[in-house]
This record gives structure tokens, C-alpha cells and sequence, in this order.
């Protein structure tokens, strides 16, 4: 999500504090003097307003006890409610001066006790302004449900009393509530020291109150909720002797300063549904319902998160914000600009001008916004702890979100001492000699022009990293011929396709002519309409300079255009040049990706990471990252089945598509990219059993006693794109009722793996080299398995199952099951054998398969042809199984390449004989990945392979005693 700074930039403007004019006595040194906090003239007037109260609050940090006590002390001197809600502002505030200023407090201490001390406020306020009109109006009440079925009612039939005790306890009338929700800081909890705070209220049903004592007075709900708005705006917002609480915003309600006070829930989600734009997403990203205590306390306001969640994150990879953001930044500072018209002090604000604190916000919302929707660990409120989130998420280097976490908190800490300098609402520096060696004292710095070059220091920092994810040309980067900046303004869209078809070679300005008229595109808005020319022009910029391919450009078009309606997509490639180049690249490489990118559209984002080409799978980080997202769902109570099968399989697709983009881009060889999509395969089908059984109705243990062993190309760690998995379960369970639990238990896991959502499906499933194959049961106990493959009794495995079982391994199970497993694999690999009739087995069933996989003509099939990779792997089974009792190296499943390289050291091989052939089986296997990438047969001209199909043939007649039918297509 990051990328490269450009020279020219505005990053590289002037230093950003220059209309801060150091003191005239160029930079005195400071002292612990410089530092106190009775410089403050805010903190004077306290001290001299309010002697006797100072020692009300109880020493050291206020925290909500403190305050409540010392809320308490005010009253009991006679201040009725409103004044010692002021006054203990003033103590509060006064009191973080000193514990800021003099004794070096975090951040963290003063915004969370300015944030509670604002909890603690607006609940009394709720409690008293509810008081007060219950007794004029009465009880606010909810709108009664739909009367009882008379069946219901009346209780006729026996065992129906309790139905309806519980359904007249649902019919009784319910006191309808309002919440209280804080916005920006206030939700966070990151409040400013002298910060207004933005509220909107909220009721969740309506209906009318009760009246007075004498049934008098009734309103309805929304004339009650609105009264209480204002009833709490007297007791918080009004200016009296004692000043005020906090000064109260209402103007990011719904519809604005022009909206209802209070709006019902409904009201809420029809607007959120039909109006809400896109620069309300970001307020509401850091809401919360912050009074009355006790709605926050019995989480009664979960309907409201149900209306809030999808509003703020979108299901799918959220690109068009970036245009909503530019925009809301762009008016910022506008007015900025306006308000420093004519006093250039104004324009250092260290909250709104160019690196303030503003763009650290900005920058940490976008991304969240972007990807919350899929990547639900991402949703926090706090700025530091969603810096924190997208730097363990790979979305930004961890140097950036260090510089910017320090920025964060350095500029905050002056903004707090701006502020305490006389309780205003302001972030802009001082220009007064004293007041900026006091806040440079209190900073820690040597001198003024230490502070004022760390300042500059960090928003510089700020300012490179904001223009670099948002402050680039809207025109996404496009810099070729044709890309201006000036295309759509003032022509149809139709006809900016049309000026770009002479840039273009003949087949991609065939399809691009074709969209003209297509209806997809004459459907899309006007601002997706202009994306999709400008990147038009981009990609014939680079096909002109020869950085992409004509070919790749096509499969580009055939992918967006079934996409056309989704503009997230046209809104990633315009605004991610460096991803738009990739994709052209990768899907220049191979057939193959462009089918898998359509089925799974959004894993094009994982192109924007830095990381992408330079790490490898790392399963412990997959599966922590995945139960970092069901946390995160389970916290909102989002986390029910379809949720969970969803992010296992984002994850695993994007997990595909990484591993896919370095195998095209020649960074992983063959052997790795198995490696990886074996252990991605594991990570997967661990989280899986551990999810399923979470959530099983019949679990009876805290974790399951079964195992899963992978056999096939899972088991020998050879999975391919689009694989199968072989498996088998096995359980080892004392419990009574242990076969129908885990017999549920994999029937749900199995379910889990292969039902398609409106994500896909992640595997499908076989299980058909379990005891007995088909006509056995789907788990069994490991002492079954364990008799079965060792052969004791009358029920046994055939020699083609132990064949199986050299490439078997256990993906999923506890210590005890795994080194039992292993004796049961090794006692297998170690019988008794007739070498003869093992050698006379093997071929029969290599017969077997080549008939069922016949090759036809003169073609040289990679896999099935005599000299082909089948032919390698029946070699090494045979050696497994006749040699392994002699040579204990040979037991272990390490692959079909080493395992030929163990037994030529063993000697069983002729010198060289084993590594041609494991160098034939290499290159087989890469020719048979690459044509599956293209979508090609893996069928080649023999002359091309005629030294690898030669090694194996001799592999073959030196091991199993007999030559094949030489044929290329035998």
C-alpha cells in the first residue's frame, strides 16, 4: 500500500514551521524552570478561581473513579449538577497540565482521563435530563409488536403456560433508549485537552411516552429524544460563570446542521442506505456509543453496530474512497487557507496544515476503510493501534508506521500544550517568544530551534507519506502518451475511447473500440467511465514504450470486462500504477492466472505489496493472522458460519495468488511453489478442524483426538494450483459416543472445505485410500487403521495402499497420534517382502494405470508416456517398500527427487543412474507445471524430452527387471 517517494514532490517543499518566528535571542538554552506548569494562563485562572476545590480531586492521574469522587466532594459543597460537572473540568484539566507538562504523563494518560471525564459528563447529563422529562412526559415506550395468535393466548393446549408467560413478557411494553454516540477522538478515546466533542444521537425504536402522573403530556418518541438533546446540551455545552463542560458538535448527524437532533435507528439505516457519502464513512469509522453508561455496559446497542459495520466496511476491496478522501483533504485545506488569508501564523497548524495530525489520520483510515470490510482485524478506533494492525497486516513497512506513530504522538503533545496554554480550541502555533520556550521546555528539548527542527522533522515525515499514498494526479499516474489529465472533461466517454485508438496495436484497439458500445460501459457512472480511459491510455503508454505485451493487455480486457460493474476494481488499477503494471505482467505470463483472477477478483490487491515478491508462506503468521480475524469478527458478533467460511477463503486465495505471482515471476522454483501450496494446504485444513470443532453441538473434549493424514500429492508435499486432497481421518477416543462425534466432525470439516460461497470453495475433498476405500467408514479409530496397514486380521491393505502409504504423512494431529502414525508408517515401509512379488505387483499396477490413462499418437505425454514421471514414481515406491527394512535412510517421505539421490548413495542405483532421473523428473515436472499454467496439453514432442524419457526408461529396466514398450505415445 505504500510506495516510492518522487522527487518534486510537495514533500520537498520548504521547511514546514517557517511562519514560526524563533525567539528573538536565537535559542536560549532551557531548563526544568522553563517547564512548570503555572506558566499556563489557564492554569493560573484555575488556581485563583478555585482554591479551595483543587484538593476535591484525589492526587495523582484522574481516572473515572477519581472523578466520580471527586464529582461527589463538588456536590456535597452545594453545586448542583451542571456547575460541578464544570468545575471539575477545570480541576481535571488543571491537574494534566501539571502531570503533562512537569512530570513527562503519555499521551495516552491525559487523552484517556480527558475522554472519560467526557463519558462521565454526558451519562450524568443523560441520567438527569431523563429524570427531569419522565416526570413532565412520562416514559419514552417502543411502538407494541403484532398482538399474540389466539391459539397462543389462550393456552389451550397442555405445556403451553410457559409459552405464553414468555410471550406476554415479550408483549409488555419496553422503555425505549437513546444512545449517545461520540465520534472522531471522543470515540477513540483520544480526546484533546480543550476539544469539542462530535455527537449524534440515536433511539432505536419509536413509539410515544406515557405521560404524566395524571396521563397527561404524552409526546412521541422523537419529540421526547429531541427535548433530552437540548435538556443535555444545557447541562454539557451551555457557557455559564463555571465556563463550560465541553463545547457540543451535532453537525455530522445525518443530513446535517439541517437533520433532527435525534434520529431513530431506522431512520439511521434508511440513510446509510440511500445518502450516506462517502466522507461519513470515515466519521463513523471511530463511533461509538459512549452514554448512558448502562446501554454501554449491558451492550444493548448492538443493533446499532448492525447498522454501522457494513456502512463504514464494504464486503470487497474498497478503492473508490480514495476520490472521496482526496476530495474531503482538498476542501480541508481550502479552508486552512482562507482562515491564514492575511495572518500567516495561521497557517502553521499542526492539526490541518500539510503534515499535521490530520494527514497521520487520514492516511491510517484509508487504509482501514479500503480493506476493514475483508480484513476485519483492522477495524480499531485508536490511530496508534490501527498503526500497529496495518504494520503486523503488511500494509505498511515497519519504519513507516514507527515514524508515523512517533509523529502522532510528538505533534499531539504539542497540540495539548498549545491548548493548555489558555484553554482554547486551537493547533496553531504560538508566535509569543515566552510561549514557545515554555512548550519547547515542557517537549524535553534542548532549545527552541531543537523543538522547532523536530517538529519539521516530523511533519515532513507525515507529508512524504501522505502524498505518497493519496497526494498523487488523479489521473492515477498516467504519464504516457496521451494521458494529460484533461481526458473526459467536457467529451463522452465514448468518444475518449475513440481518441485513444490510433495509440493502440490493432487487436487491443479492436476490443477497446467493441466497449464503445457495450452496455456494461455505457452503464458505468461518469467518474468509472473516465478511470477506464485513463487506463486504456496508460496500458498503450506501455505497450508503445514496450513494458507490457499486446498479449497481456488483451487477457487484461477479457479479465475487467465481466468486472466492469464492480468500479472498486477500475478504482485500484487507476490509483495503483505499480499494480496495474504487475497484473499486466502476470497475466502476460501464463493463461492460467487470468481464469483464477476472475474467479477471485479481489486477491489483485495483494500486487501492491512491497513484500510480495521477497517472502515465502509462513503458516504460523497464516493461521495467527486468520484467528486475528475471527477474534475480530467474535467481538462484534459477526462470527457466524458463512463470515468464517468466507475469510478462510480470502485468505487462502490470496495466499494462492502470492505464491502464483512469484512462480511467474521466476522467484520460486517448482519444488517451492509445492512446498508452499502443501503447507498452505495444512494451515488450512488445521484452522479448519479447529473452527469446526468450536463450533460442534456434541464436542466433549477442548480439543479433538483425531488426526489427519495426507497421502498423494498432499502427503509427498507436490500440490499443484487447483488440487485435490487425499486424506484420511483417524481418531483415538475412549468416549462412548466417539464414532458418531467424529463422524459429525469430519462431515462438517469436509462441508467446511468444499461448499461454495460467494467467495468459492477451498478443496475438494477424496478419501477414497481410507480402510476399505468408498465402502468404508469416513473415520475410523487409529487402532483399525493402525491393524489395516500393519495387516493383522482378516481385513487388510493391499499392496497398492502401502504404495500409497510411502508418500503419507500426518498434516493435523497431537504429539502422541504423530509418533504413532510414524511407527505405524515405518513398520509398513520395514515388512517382510518378496521383492519379486512386490516387483510383479507394482508392474501389474503401472499396467493398470497406463491403460486407464492411454496415450494416443506420437506426443510424448510428461506424466502417463513410458519414460514419464509415473514411471519415477512407481520406482521409488518399489525401492521404499523392498529396501527400506536394509537402508533406514530410504524411510523418510522427503520427496521423489531425493529419495532417487538416497538410494543411488545406498548403492541400489548404478553410479549417476538415480540423479539423471531425479534431474529427468525435475524437468518433466516443470514442463507439466508450465503447461498447466497455459492452460496447455501436457503432451510435448518426444525429440524434446528423448534424454529424460531415456534416464527413466533405464531407471526403470535396472530396478523393476523388465523394459516397457518404448513407443513415445505407449
Amino acid at each position: 500500500m505504500t510506495a516510492s517517494h518522487t522527487p518534486g514532490s510537495a514533500a520537498n517543499d520548504a521547511a514546514l514551521s517557517n511562519h514560526v518566528n524563533p525567539p528573538s535571542n536565537p535559542c536560549p538554552p532551557l531548563t526544568a524552570a522553563d517547564r512548570q506548569a503555572d506558566y499556563s494562563r489557564f492554569v493560573q485562572r484555575v488556581r485563583r478561581r478555585y482554591p479551595q476545590e483543587l484538593d476535591c480531586l484525589p492526587p495523582g492521574e484522574p481516572v473515572h473513579a477519581s472523578m466520580q469522587l471527586c464529582l461527589a466532594r463538588l456536590r456535597e459543597r452545594g453545586l448542583p449538577m451542571p456547575a460541578a460537572l464544570r468545575v471539575l473540568r477545570q480541576l481535571v484539566l488543571e491537574r494534566l497540565v501539571v502531570l503533562d507538562c512537569e512530570q513527562g504523563a503519555s499521551l495516552t494518560t491525559v487523552t484517556r482521563a480527558v475522554t472519560e471525564l467526557a463519558e462521565l459528563a454526558l451519562d450524568a447529563a443523560c441520567t438527569l435530563a431523563f429524570a427531569e422529562l419522565d416526570e413532565v412526559y412520562g416514559a419514552p415506550l417502543a411502538d407494541a409488536p403484532e398482538p399474540l395468535p389466539v391459539r397462543i393466548r389462550t393456552a389451550s393446549e397442555p405445556g403451553e403456560a410457559a409459552k405464553v408467560e414468555a410471550a406476554a413478557q415479550a408483549m409488555a411494553p419496553v422503555r425505549a433508549q437513546m444512545w449517545v454516540i461520540g465520534m472522531g477522538k471522543l470515540g477513540a478515546r483520544e480526546l484533546n485537552v480543550s476539544s469539542d466533542i462530535d455527537l449524534i444521537y440515536v433511539y432505536d425504536a419509536d413509539g410515544e411516552t406515557t405521560g404524566n402522573a395524571q396521563g397527561r403530556n404524552k409526546i412521541s418518541n422523537h419529540e421526547y429524544f429531541g427535548k433530552a438533546v437540548k435538556h443535555i446540551y444545557n447541562t454539557v455545552g451551555d457557557t455559564t460563570e463555571h465556563g463550560q463542560v465541553f463545547r457540543v458538535d451535532l453537525a455530522l448527524r445525518p443530513n446535517g446542521n439541517s437533520g433532527p437532533s435525534a434520529v431513530s435507528l431506522g431512520a439511521l439505516e434508511g440513510y446509510f442506505l440511500v445518502q450516506g457519502r462517502e466522507w461519513e464513512r470515515f466519521a463513523w469509522l471511530k463511533s461509538r456509543v459512549i452514554a448512558p453508561a448502562a446501554c454501554v455496559h449491558d451492550k444493548g446497542a448492538g443493533a446499532l453496530r448492525a447498522a454501522v459495520l457494513p456502512f463504514v466496511f464494504r464486503k470487497y476491496l474498497d478503492y473508490n474512497v480514495f476520490d472521496a478522501l482526496r476530495t474531503l483533504h482538498r476542501q480541508i485545506r481550502e479552508h486552512a487557507a482562507k482562515r491564514a488569508a492575511g495572518n500567516p501564523g495561521r497557517a502553521n497548524d499542526v492539526k490541518l496544515s500539510r503534515g499535521g495530525i490530520r494527514e497521520i489520520e487520514f492516511t491510517v483510515q484509508l487504509l482501514q476503510v479500503v480493506r476493514g470490510g475483508q480484513f476485519p482485524e483492522l477495524r480499531t478506533r485508536p490511530t496508534l493501534d490501527a498503526l500497529t494492525r496495518l504494520c503486523r497486516a503488511n500494509l505498511m513497512p515497519p519504519a513507516t508506521a514507527s515514524a508515523l506513530a512517533a509523529a502522532y504522538d510528538f505533534l499531539r503533545r504539542v497540540e495539548h500544550r498549545i491548548q493548555y496554554l489558555d484553554d482554547q480550541q486551537t493547533h496553531v502555533m504560538p508566535t509569543r517568544d515566552d510561549d514557545l520556550n515554555w512548550i519547547a521546555a515542557s517537549m524535553g528539548c534542548a532549545d527552541v530551534c531543537a523543538f522547532l527542527r523536530a517538529l519539521d522533522g516530523h511533519r515532513e515525515v507525515v507529508a512524504q507519506e501522505f502524498d505518497t499514498l493519496l497526494g498523487g494526479p488523479s489521473n492515477g499516474g498516467c504519464n504516457g502518451k496521451g494521458c494529460n489529465g484533461k481526458n473526459g472533461a467536457g467529451r463522452a466517454p465514448a468518444d475518449d475511447l475513440h481518441s485513444v485508438l490510433l495509440q493502440l496495436p490493432e487487436a487491443f484497439a479492436a476490443k477497446v473500440r467493441d466497449w464503445s458500445e457495450h452496455p456494461r460501459v455505457l452503464a458505468l457512472r461518469e467518474d468509472a467511465r473516465a478511470r477506464l480511459v485513463r487506463l486504456v491510455q496508460r496500458t498503450g503508454a506501455w505497450l508503445d514504450e514496450g513494458r507490457v505485451s499486446e498479449v497481456a493487455a488483451l487477457r487484461m480486457a477479457e479479465w475487467i470486462e465481466p468486472l466492469l460493474r464492480r468500479e472498486s476494481y477500475l478504482a485500484l488499477l487507476q490509483e495503483r500504477p505499480s499494480v496495474h503494471e504487475r497484473l499486466l505482467r502476470l497475466l502476460g505470463a501464463a493463461k492460467w492466472p487470468a481464469r483464477y483472477l476472475l474467479k477471485h477478483p479481489g486477491v489483485i490487491d495483494e500486487l501492491a505489496s512491497q513484500q510480495l515478491l521477497t517472502d515465502r508462506f509462513d503458516p504460523v503468521q497464516f493461521e495467527a493472522e486468520l484467528e486475528g480475524r475471527r477474534a475480530a469478527l467474535q467481538s462484534t458478533g459477526e462470527d457466524d458460519e458463512e463470515a468464517l467460511l468466507n475469510i478462510l477463503r480470502r485468505a487462502h486465495h490470496a495466499e494462492v495468488f502470492r505464491t502464483l505471482a512469484r512462480d511467474l515471476e521466476q522467484v520460486l522454483s517448482v519444488e517451492q511453489v509445492a512446498d508452499d501450496l502443501s503447507a498452505l494446504a495444512d494451515a488450512v485444513l488445521r484452522t479448519t478442524a479447529r473452527w469446526c470443532w468450536g463450533r460442534l453441538r456434541n464436542r466433549h473434549r477442548e480439543t479433538p483426538a483425531l488426526a489427519i493424514i495426507g497421502y498423494g500429492k498432499l502427503g509427498g508435499k507436490e500440490l499443484g494450483y487447483g488440487s485435490d486432497l487425499d486424506i484420511v481421518f483417524v481418531y483415538e477416543d475412549e468416549h462412548e459416543n466417539a464414532s458418531e462425534i467424529y463422524a459429525a466432525f469430519v462431515r462438517k470439516m469436509i462441508n467446511w472445505m468444499t461448499v461454495k460461497t460467494g467467495e468459492g470453495d477451498l478443496f475438494e475433498i477424496d478419501t477414497a485410500l481410507r480402510p476399505n476405500g468408498n465402502s468404508g467408514l469416513l473415520v475410523t479409530s487409529f487402532t483399525a487403521y493402525a491393524n489395516y496397514q500393519e495387516r493383522r486380521g482378516s481385513n487388510t491393505a493391499w499392496t497398492w495402499e502401502h504404495q500409497a502409504m510411502t508418500r503419507a504423512r500426518l498434516v493435523m494431529g497431537s504429539p502422541e497420534l504423530a509418533s504413532r502414525f510414524d511407527a505405524v508408517r515405518e513398520a509398513v515401509m520395514t515388512a517382510e517382502r518378496d521383492p519379486r512379488a512386490l516387483a510383479a505387483e507394482i508392474v501389474a499396477m503401472r499396467e493398470k494405470v497406463r491403460a486407464a490413462h492411454p496415450v494416443r499418437g506420437t506426443q510424448f505425454d510428461v506424466k502417463h508416456s513410458v519414460g514419464g514421471m509415473v514411471d519415477v514414481e512407481f520406482v521409488v515406491q518399489y525401492l521404499v517398500l523392498s529396501q527400506s527394512q536394509a537402508h533406514p535412510e530410504l524411510r523418510a517421505n522427503t520427496g521423489n527427487i531425493n529419495l532417487l539421490e538416497r538410494a543411488e548413495r545406498a548403492g541400489l542405483l548404478l553410479p549417476g543412474m538415480g540423479t539423471a532421473a531425479a534431474r529427468a523428473y525435475r524437468v518433466l515436472r516443470q514442463i507439466q507445471h508450465r503447461a498447466r499454467l497455459d492452460e496447455a496439453p501436457t503432451q510435448v514432442d518426444a525429440a524434446r524430452v528423448t534424454e529424460e524419457a531415456a534416464a527413466v526408461q533405464a531407471l526403470w529396466q535396472h530396478v523393476l527387471g523388465r523394459p516397457q514398450a518404448t513407443a513415445p505415445g505407449a
